[in-house]
């Protein structure tokens, strides 16, 4: 065993007859990155809390870092680093004087912390705002000050709960390089994400579900462990072929990922000419069909479906929006549901939004993407009234911002990142308190509040207390609160941070249906897949706009040169995004020159 860092046998956690982790084993090697993943709920956090000494495990045995921590969990004192999920800072403080603070908790030398001050606070994007308190930074800003603030310290193990949820893509790609940097010092690294490209970057991986472990591997050996092809293909009506495969048995899984389809077939070689034939009799076009390599997102999908047979399983949970029908019409696509002109808001001497213009169509899903500190949020906040324009105009549903917010605030939803709901209220009371700020009463009430529920898939669990849901649940319940009056425009801010990607697809399912029934969605994302699921897509970075179009566009335009240069490669929206960020970093260093 001294090879391993971390070792369980039979590890178990019982909560009366909850069992939240049954008879788990790990072996976790000394300088290996070890990532577990699982939906909400699987046991993950639970786990970690285990091998920390946090919690006592009901039954089985653990040693890590050399100790045992059933017998001796106070001996992992210096040994170990824990990141929790939830993360405190001190908003009092600066973000200089956070790091400092913890270098002192963690006795970290004066020649060591300044150099490992230097290079966080760069890594993170936080060095120009190292005066400012941590209660006055956004949310995704205070998520690196956390992350900065844990790695001042080198312990033998690092334990990880969901560290970069809410961190942009620009940030986990740096973060990723430093905890590497980490590895080079002998650091055992352990941790739980939702990011299946994170996990991609582990040495090895094991999928949790339900407390038990499914599979444990590197992820090439997990990529290659899929019986089944898969096959990738692009149409003219990309909504419509995925209802067609779903309906008919004769085709397996089929999901939506970014402008093409993953279909499962049993013999890609095979069946892609049937495919093809298949759509051309259904009147589809389509563009391109070929066998890809299997992404561990669609082997951790198919591995929970595999294991889960019951109403619990993926393709039983398709929720259709349609109970009673929205009243919106998208017979006039051209409409807009949303103008901006050289819209900025000020504080003080800091520019937020600097001169953004864009239009909205309705019926249209709208990405708008950034970096955290963008300005993504405040640009939301002032197209819901809840922030006044220092300059410039705005339209929403055909209302200027600045002189009719109230008429604005009647005709939109809106679902933050924090999903907006009371945890200690039951789902049925959070959705009877926001029926009350609609004014909805009586039979329609009553209709929509069926509706929410059964969308929401708690159907006869209205009395569930709304904390004793998992992320997945939660989020569909907010989505059907902000949508019980039936507004014309849904805001979604970074609505599936942190949630697993079984439920990200489920709720992308019923943004699609709103879509098709004439709802505008606006929405704010850090998942690049997701970028690539809307119509047309916005970057903002340092309050300017720096990209405006569709995700086919927008990778045609700026990576034609490099494509034929690589061939075959398909650039992600990701490496799109990073790019176009990078691109922006160095106009900026020039201009100092």
């Amino acid at each position: 065993m001294e090879n391993y860092a971390i070792s369980t046998q039979g590890l178990t956690k019982r909560f009366k007859k909850l069992t939240a982790v049954d008879g788990v084993d790990i072996r976790v090697k000394k300088g290996e990155i070890f990532g577990l993943v699982g939906p909400d709920g699987a046991g993950k956090t639970t786990t970690i809390q285990m091998l920390c000494g946090i919690m006592t495990p009901s039954a089985g045995s653990a040693n890590v870092a050399g100790v045992d921590i059933i017998k001796a969990p106070d001996a992992l004192g210096g040994r170990i680093g824990y990141m929790s999920e939830g993360f405190s800072l001190y908003g009092s403080l600066s973000i200089g004087e956070n790091i400092d603070f913890f270098s002192d908790l963690y006795q970290v030398g004066k020649a060591e912390r300044l150099e490992r001050k230097e290079k966080l606070l760069k890594f993170s994007r936080l060095t120009k705002f190292v005066n400012r308190y941590a209660e006055r930074l956004s949310g995704g800003m205070k998520k690196k000050l956390a992350l900065s603030c844990t790695l001042m310290y080198s312990p033998e193990i690092l334990f990880m709960d969901e560290p970069t949820t809410g961190v942009d893509p620009v940030s986990r790609r740096e973060f990723w390089n430093i905890i590497h940097d980490f590895i080079s010092e002998g650091v055992t690294v352990f941790v739980c994400t939702p990011y299946m490209d994170e996990a991609e970057r582990c040495d090895r991986v094991a999928l949790m579900y339900q407390g038990h472990i499914l599979k444990c591997d590197t992820p090439q050996h997990l990529k290659s462990s899929l019986n089944n092809n898969l096959l990738a293909v692009r149409t003219n009506a990309l909504r419509q072929t995925v209802e067609i495969f779903r309906q008919n048995s004769n085709y397996g899984q089929v999901e939506i990922f970014g402008e093409e389809l993953h279909l499962t077939v049993e013999n890609a070689a095979k069946e892609k000419k049937q495919v093809l034939s298949f759509l051309q009799t259904k009147g589809i076009q389509v563009y391109d069909i070929r066998e890809i390599i299997p992404s561990l997102e669609d082997i951790f999908v198919t591995s929970i479906n595999e294991e889960s047979k019951d109403s619990d399983g993926l393709n039983n949970q398709r929720k259709e929006i349609g109970t009673y029908n929205y009243t919106l019409s998208i017979n006039d696509t051209n409409t807009n549901s949303v103008e901006v002109k050289d819209l900025s808001k000020r504080f003080g001497d800091f520019i937020a939004v600097n001169n953004v213009s864009f239009k909205v169509r309705k019926g249209e899903i709208f990405g708008f993407l950034g970096p955290n500190g963008s300005g993504k949020s405040t640009t939301i906040k002032m197209l819901c009234g809840l922030h006044k324009p220092t300059s410039g105009n705005a339209y929403v549903t055909g209302y200027n911002i600045a002189d009719r917010a109230r008429e604005v605030k009647s005709r939109i939803g809106y679902m933050s990142q924090k999903f907006s709901l009371y945890n200690d209220l039951t789902a049925e009371e959070n959705i009877d308190f926001y029926a009350g700020i609609y004014g909805l009463t009586g039979a329609v009430l009553k209709e929509r509040k069926s509706w929410v529920l059964e969308m929401a898939g708690l159907t006869g669990q209205g009395n569930v207390i709304t904390s004793d849901l998992s992320g997945g649940w939660k989020q569909r319940l907010a989505l059907g609160c902000s949508i019980l009056h039936q507004p014309e425009i849904l805001f979604l801010d970074e609505p599936t941070s942190g949630v697993d990607p079984i439920a990200r697809r489920q709720f992308w399912d019923l943004i699609y249906q709103l879509s098709d029934q004439g709802v505008t969605v606006f929405v704010t994302t850090h998942y690049m897949d997701e970028a690539e699921h809307c119509h047309r897509i916005a970057i903002i970075y340092y309050g300017n706009m720096i990209a405006l179009g569709s995700p086919a566009q927008l990778k045609s335009e700026h990576f034609a040169g490099d494509i034929s240069e690589v061939g075959t490669a398909q650039f992600s929206m990701e490496d799109l995004f990073i790019s176009l960020i990078e691109a922006e970093d160095l106009k900026e260093s020039r201009s100092y020159l």
